[in-house]
């Protein structure tokens, strides 16, 4: 498919098509004779700046059969009950019939680029995300068998965590209704931490970050406490939780999601001079849950940068005249973009496709006499992804 910046409705509509909807005593197996528990322990060894991950496999019989969890250079110490095979950038793991233990080390800290890190751990604190240290797995197992799973840590006197699970008596249980196994994912928080929580529009909101941070936990539930409800207005279905998490230095100074959770930097502007905000992009992209189809990914990033504007100026953070002059200066910007479709949505093309977004709404209000308009067709695109 093509795909240039001038294109009318039709066009567009095609595009956005492309879119594509992270020796320990466990309880006793449920009833249902299909399911398997799973039991992940997460301790951090400070000194090394690396986590040891224990992941328990109890079963009445040989549901779970086997597990190849893809891994990098960072994962070693690999031990585990059963078979276990290595190589290949992969960990085959065929546990006992009635379950058993893996076990890896991780280390964790990770430099994303020069401006810093998206995964860090040292004496006083760690913030990464479960994917960074639970490598992603596939299974075998009894057809129709699938997990119970829950996630412990095991951390240093004073410390706490966070994470985008709700907590039972210190475990998060891990569902994922899309999956038969069900694996932690998103971005956790440890150490000594400030955390503040609200409910916003439905949504079970937690701001945490390292004491002694600045991070700006009231700022932000203020922010959302105007925004959320009006995102609530277009998406057919909010997320039960969003769980932010922030840090300063030696952090990444940007936005990165998660499904239900997100990260920012402690020193980023809630708002920023030119009217658009990081932290409500990274919250539009966790309640749109879209990821783009290669060469597409303008689209999910523009729809997440357009909607950031629109949020603050529905919930009247800014005014009329300062959304027009956001408006202007994000179309100065997109002159310099080649063109729209490309690996990944750059700065200059994400403005483009604010103002390729922004035209579609007028002219879907033009032609059905302001009956509907973009957010109708980004309700759809929600429920395609929901199926």
């Amino acid at each position: 498919m093509n795909c240039i910046p001038a294109f009318g409705t039709t066009g567009l509509l095609l595009c956005l098509l492309a879119i594509t909807g992270c020796n320990t005593q466990v309880a006793e197996p449920v009833s249902d004779p299909l399911l398997y528990r799973a039991d992940f322990i997460v301790r951090p060894d400070r000194a090394e700046r690396s986590v040891a991950v224990t992941l328990h496999i109890r079963q009445h019989r040989a549901l779970l059969r086997e597990l190849r969890l893809s891994i990098d250079d960072r994962v070693h110490g690999v031990v585990g009950d059963g078979a276990v095979e290595t190589g290949d950038g992969r960990i085959t793991w065929r546990p006992p019939a009635d379950g058993g233990t893996l076990s890896w080390q991780v280390d964790v800290v990770h430099r994303r680029d020069e401006n810093g890190y998206d995964a860090w751990l040292d004496l006083d604190w760690g913030l990464f995300r479960a994917e960074d240290i639970i490598p992603r797995a596939a299974t075998r197992t009894l057809k129709g068998a699938h997990s119970e799973t829950w996630l412990r840590f095991e951390l240093p006197a004073g410390w706490s965590v966070v994470t985008e699970y709700f907590a039972d008596g210190g475990r998060f249980r891990v569902d994922n209704a899309e999956r038969r196994y069900d694996e932690p994912e998103g971005w956790i928080v440890m150490g000594q931490l400030g955390v503040r929580r609200e409910i916003i529009a439905g949504t079970r909101v937690a701001v945490a970050g390292p004491e002694g941070h600045s991070v700006r936990r009231m700022d932000t539930l203020a922010l959302l406490h105007w925004t959320l409800p009006e995102l609530a207005r277009v998406l057919p279905e909010m997320p039960q939780r969003l769980t932010i998490v922030s840090a300063g230095e030696p952090m990444w100074r940007g936005g990165l999601s998660a499904p239900q959770s997100l990260f920012l930097h402690a020193e980023r502007p809630l708002i920023s001079e030119n009217a658009t905000s990081t932290l409500l992009h990274e919250v539009m992209h966790m309640g749109l849950g879209m990821s783009g189809a290669d060469g597409f990914d303008w689209i999910v990033e523009g729809l997440a940068e357009y909607y950031s504007l629109q949020l603050l100026y529905r919930s009247g953070s800014i005014s009329p005249q300062r959304y027009e002059v956001a408006l202007a200066d994000i179309g100065k910007w997109a002159e310099s973009a080649a063109a729209l479709c490309g690996p990944r949505s750059s700065g200059a093309t994400t403005a483009l496709a604010v103002t390729v977004f922004d035209a579609l709404n007028t002219e879907i209000m033009q032609l059905s006499d302001d009956r509907a308009g973009l957010d109708d067709l980004v309700a759809d695109l929600w429920r395609h992804r929901a199926i």
